[in-house]
């Protein structure tokens, strides 16, 4: 299957029916893209075997509880809180029934938040945040450990809920680009690409300039992972290599200026292509310096690599295994540093790619999400110099009638991960629910696990080793 993809909106199930087929498909093999509530009482979930995606719905008005998929499935976890606080359907015996989008701290009363807690005298709390010393987003981090040793971390997001899903059922669902490049900031291609994908889909439009697009996707790539490179570096004090790679990520970020007005890409994807053509002679250009880019990037991590001092950080530090990314559903970086092969590009292209595998890692650790990075910085730019020689006639295509009772599902491999967005349309073309599935959602969860029997002295470098986004995950 290439991304997106139009279905028809799915026939109504009896709700056991509608459960039983999620829990086949489960043991199938299959995870969820995503489980949710649309705005017409019915149940959504969508499920793919990485191949094929498969939707199922069933009629919710008179459903108030049911046994909880989360039991079995860790993977609906997140999607089974969010359907809870949306809507007060229970997932009867969920393991960790908490909220998501924290309306007791936006009122002024953390209190309520209902965090794990130990009765030992041999145990304390450490809490961080959710004002923090950097300039980033609030979250709060809640520490239980036995000295330095951390038994568990519980991670509270939501502090800034600004309701993004909603404000795209409002208005004309194909002028909302600039919304969709504020989902992220760090991420404004990969969701404005995924937004357009579904717009493109749900209206049956054709676009044009997709080697452009997949260009514009890989240079934010490989300006978000050198960032990474640049934090890990600074993380360990290895202070060349901090600001090593934090020059080579202007140099791309400038790169994209070069090319639409914006370092962080907006205004150059839109639905029906892109804004601002690139050239054969640009593309040359970028080439060149993608080029100088890999060089110097390339000595940089040979150099810290081969530094033990490095290594004795990397390895080993927050471990997470494979068996909990297949659980949880885990994407990205995450699950690539695991061993397992799972990328957009390969199993939903928006083209083609000649010879493309995802590059995996199996230890798990630090090190191996710091070696992924790497390894699809060079990657990326290959892709950039096969594109190049793709490129197509830019011309923007005008964008057609809502097709009514259908679901357009767009998914994109961002830098973090799987980006889904789904646009569904009930009678009359009208928008009945838009939801987006960032790949910060699933992998909070991954730094959770990957702390538990860790120094809190790691926790930063672990974190910084994920960097998940905390909008993302509150949209």
């Amino acid at each position: 299957m290439h991304s997106p993809i139009l279905i028809s909106f799915p026939d109504l199930l009896p709700p056991e029916d509608f459960f039983a087929r999620i829990r086949f498909y489960s043991e199938s093999g299959s995870i969820p893209l995503a489980f949710y509530r649309d705005n017409s009482m019915h149940l959504v979930c969508i499920m793919t075997d990485y191949i094929h995606l498969e939707a199922l719905a069933c009629d919710c008005s008179g459903l108030f509880t049911y046994p909880s998929l989360a039991i079995d499935y860790p993977a609906f976890s997140v999607f089974e809180r969010e359907v809870y606080e949306e809507s007060g359907i229970l997932p009867a015996g969920h393991p960790w029934l908490k909220p998501m989008r924290q309306a007791g701290l936006r009122s002024n009363a953390p209190n309520q938040y209902p965090f794990m807690e130990f009765q030992s005298s041999s145990m304390h709390e450490v809490g961080v945040g959710p004002v923090h010393a950097g300039v980033i987003e609030p979250g709060h981090f809640r520490f239980l450990c036995i000295g330095e040793e951390v038994k568990h971390l519980e991670i509270c997001l939501g502090y800034q809920h600004r309701g993004v899903a909603k404000l795209f059922r409002s208005g004309d669902i194909r002028e909302k680009i600039y919304l969709a490049e504020s989902i992220a900031g760090d991420t404004t291609i990969g969701h404005a690409l995924a937004y357009a994908m579904a717009v493109e889909a749900i209206c049956q439009s054709n676009p044009s300039s997709i080697p452009e697009r997949m260009i514009a996707l890989e240079l934010e790539r490989i300006a978000m992972h050198l960032a990474d490179l640049s934090a890990l570096s600074g993380d360990i004090a290895y202070i060349m290599g901090q600001n090593i790679f934090a020059a080579l990520r202007t140099t791309v970020i400038n790169t994209s200026l070069s090319i639409c007005g914006s370092r962080f890409g907006k205004r150059w994807i839109c639905p029906g292509g892109v804004n601002y053509p690139l050239t054969a002679d640009k593309a040359k250009e970028v080439c060149k310096t993608l080029a100088g880019v890999w060089k110097q990037t390339h000595l940089m991590v040979e150099g810290m690599l081969g530094t033990a001092g490095v290594l004795s950080r990397f390895d080993d530090t927050g471990k997470v295994s494979k068996e909990d990314c297949l659980a949880f559903g885990f994407t990205g970086t995450t699950a690539k540093a695991t061993g397992l092969a799972v990328d957009v590009r390969l199993s939903f292209p928006m083209m083609p790619i000649e010879d493309f595998y995802p590059i995996t890692h199996d230890s798990g650790d630090v090190y191996a999400r710091f070696w992924v990075r790497c390894q699809e910085i060079a990657q990326s730019i290959s892709m950039i110099e096969q594109l190049s020689a793709r490129l197509d006639e830019a011309k923007l295509m005008p964008m057609g009638d809502i097709t009514s009772d259908s679901i357009a599902i767009s998914l994109v491999e961002g830098w973090r991960g799987r980006i889904v967005h789904i646009c569904q349309s009930a009678s009359a073309g009208i928008i009945d629910s838009y939801r987006i599935i960032d790949p910060s959602l699933h992998n909070w969860f991954a730094l959770a696990l990957c702390m538990r029997g860790e120094g809190i002295s790691d926790f930063p470098l672990c974190n910084k080793s994920f960097d998940l986004s905390y909008c993302g995950s509150d949209l």
